[in-house]
């Protein structure tokens, strides 16, 4: 008896290889926009989990962002419980704040996300990003000169979020899709050139294929690959390094009692400016954002002039951060005030 065609069977064994290492007692819940990527994605862990023995259902997110969108995050739900996973959840969110519409539209989604596993834990949330989403990842992350973690792109795994088809390309995972007998929606957001990662998918990635050759996506995906690696191991190092300038306690103060009298953590210069450039600034950005910076507006320049007040301190004055905090140096230490 012949098997599943290629695409689907190539989908189904990703999706087997994640459920299987899951706990017996975990739920795996899919995140399905109603594309095709994490349309098939549910498709196969619909036909997977009831054979390695897990509990599979699905979410799906109402950003309310465009006319009909409650009618269609229903006709999602509907061919999600079409598929046999339960429970089907439809969570309706508000976009907003700061940052930009994508990165509203993405917080309010992983908000979503994290209340949907919160309520049916222990539970892990599986996403239907392929390789192409990774090689645009890159992208972007180069483009804000974003350093090594950026370019790492997304982990297969990130905590209770799985990401099972990041080895496939978006042309196997769209076959898949059709190959199932599926139905996917397209949101026009994809192709809308007001988003950056429209403009990344539709004419940056082609130009470069064009232009330097097909396979880009996947050297694009190994290279984040391998800097994850590396970012991995340079974290590790810098968790060590923060935690020795942050211990470091001013004279007669506790480390609780210095850190109640700043915004955030007080760090000891002696042991930052002795370090390699990159775990110092590794612990700076990682205290600023401790502090109160946004992620997404902390940048390289705000970490550079605080760096500055570590190894080039000539009586600078504080360094505005983004968040209404000041970096700045007082006896031997780098302080964060509101």
């Amino acid at each position: 008896m012949s098997g599943p065609p290629p695409a689907v069977a190539a989908v189904r064994s990703a999706v087997r290889r994640v459920l299987s290492a899951l706990p017996a007692d975990t739920t795996a819940l899919v995140a399905c926009s109603g594309g095709a990527d994490s349309l098939a994605l549910a498709g196969a862990v619909a036909f997977e989990a009831p054979r390695v023995g897990r509990s599979a259902g699905a979410v799906t997110v109402d950003h309310g962002l465009q006319e009909g969108s409650v009618t269609r995050a229903d006709a999602v739900a509907k061919a999600l419980r079409g598929l046999g996973l339960s429970p089907v959840m439809v969570r309706a969110v508000e976009v907003g704040g700061s940052g930009g519409p994508e990165a509203a539209a993405r917080r309010a989604r992983y908000e979503a996300l994290d209340g949907a596993a919160a309520a049916h834990a222990p539970a892990v949330v599986l996403l239907g990003h392929t390789l192409d989403d990774q090689a645009e990842t890159v992208l972007l992350g180069l483009a804000r000169g974003s350093g090594a973690r950026s370019l790492a792109g997304m982990a297969p795994r990130n905590g209770g979020y799985l990401r099972p088809l990041l080895d496939l390309d978006r042309a196997t995972v769209r076959g898949a899709c059709h190959l199932m007998g599926l139905d996917p929606w397209e949101d026009p957001h994809n192709l809308d050139p007001r988003f950056a990662r429209a403009r990344v998918r539709h004419d940056a990635l082609p130009a470069l294929e064009r232009t330097l050759g097909p396979g880009i996506a996947a050297a694009l995906a190994r290279t984040a690959t391998m800097l994850r690696s590396d970012a991995d191991t340079l974290d590790s190092f810098a968790d060590a390094l923060y935690a020795q300038a942050a211990g470091a306690s001013p004279p007669g103060l506790p480390p609780l009692e210095a850190a109640a009298a700043t915004a955030g953590p007080e760090l000891a210069v002696a042991p930052l400016e002795t370090a390699p450039d990159a775990l110092r600034t590794r612990v700076l950005r990682r205290a600023a954002l401790a502090a109160g910076c946004s992620p997404s507006a902390l940048t390289a320049r705000h970490v550079r002039e605080l760096d500055r007040l570590v190894v080039e301190w000539h009586g600078q004055a504080h360094i505005d951060l983004p968040g209404g905090v000041r970096g700045r140096r007082a006896a031997d230490r780098i302080r964060f005030e509101r």
